[in-house]
């Protein structure tokens, strides 16, 4: 029938014994993953339950990839603009070792989500503050009430441009982060043509104009959708930000390490408090080129300084309206000088040689 895989809703519910106590030996999960007729099918949990047994990087399993809500959270209230999460976004980016590693898991474990079926679509995640179920009759009580979320300065559909392309570029935000992290990238549905659900968070339950994809988005919004092209053809291009395994710590042939931590100063990287920037750089693989990456989620913009040694050239900058965020391949402009100014709230990408 052309499936590839399953995904199994409230996944923990299958590792729990009689009792109803989490088994790390559950009959059924380790029947599918040992069945010589599923050995090609991909396994996704959802490795919670509502229970509240939660059992990311504790899964029972080897081959079953994990919903990374840990991904989810931490990224969405680091491009929001909360403290703190700097150095659990630099981990989540560079595929959650401190969940998966130890238990001698891969990066392509991690399923590294935004958004999902449930709760806000990407579009509304940066455009209301608050859920708006009013319409599944439950008296807006249904839905998650915490989705760390930011309207960026109005709540819901609003004719100020400068607020709409601030919700634009937290969107390339938010998937650039995700684009450009160890593990399986997961794009719901109609995000990148800036689907709405009118800030409702639990639309399960409408079959209309709420929950259904208006196909009509792609061409109103067709700036975004060619970023998501873009983007992920980046992805696909460098082969260091699609690793099979964790570093090993082997240079490259051009003496570059698999990853070298920076901060606005060259080997300075900044974990403190009140950080809100990012920055490191990625060997190349097989010749590829190596991958600077700068994040800058404070509300100012940031100065950084550039590795020597290559010549940089701009691969992406989300400052940058539209779909030429990301350069086409072989037209990125060269970048003079050894610093560079990371607009408040964006995520710069340079590739050199």
């Amino acid at each position: 029938m052309h499936v590839d895989g399953f995904r199994f809703d409230e996944g923990t519910v299958l590792a729990r014994n009689l009792a109803g106590q989490p088994d790390s030996y559950a009959h059924v999960i380790w029947d599918i993953e040992l069945s010589e007729t599923l050995e090609d099918t991909k396994l996704i949990a959802e490795a919670w339950d509502a229970g509240g047994d939660y059992e990311i990087g504790h899964f029972p399993g080897f081959r079953w990839a994990e919903w990374n809500g840990r991904f989810r959270d931490d990224v969405r209230g680091f491009v929001r603009g909360d403290s703190g999460l700097a150095g659990a976004v630099a981990t989540r980016m560079l595929g959650s070792s401190d969940l998966y590693q130890w238990s001698r898991h891969a990066p392509v474990n991690s399923i590294n989500f935004v958004t999902c079926h449930d709760g806000f679509t990407l579009n509304d995640l940066v455009s209301y503050n608050q859920k708006h179920n009013e319409a599944n009759g439950e008296g807006n009580r249904d839905g998650n009430d915490d989705n760390l979320s930011w309207n960026c300065g109005a709540e819901g559909p609003t004719d100020d441009a400068a607020i709409d392309s601030l919700r634009e570029r937290q969107i390339r935000n938010l998937t650039a982060i995700q684009m450009l992290s160890f593990g399986v990238p997961m794009i719901t549905a109609g995000d990148e043509m800036r689907r709405t659900q009118q800030g409702n968070n639990n639309a399960y339950c409408q079959d209309n104009e709420i929950s259904w994809i208006d196909w009509s988005l792609a061409d109103t919004n067709e700036d975004m959708v060619e970023f998501f092209r873009r983007i992920i053809a980046f992805r696909l291009t460098h082969d260091c930000l699609r690793p099979c395994d964790w570093h090993q710590g082997a240079p490259n042939a051009r003496g570059s390490a698999e990853v070298h931590w920076h901060g606005r100063r060259l080997d300075e990287p900044d974990w403190s408090a009140d950080s809100r920037t990012i920055a490191y750089t990625l060997g190349g693989v097989g010749g590829q080129p190596d991958v600077h990456v700068m994040v800058n989620m404070h509300w100012e913009g940031a100065d950084f300084a550039l590795p020597t040694g290559r010549e940089w050239r701009r691969a992406l900058d989300t400052a940058i309206a539209g779909r030429d965020a990301v350069s086409p391949p072989g037209a990125e402009p060269a970048i003079d000088g050894d610093h560079y100014l990371v607009t408040s709230r964006s995520v710069v990408v340079l590739i050199g040689t």
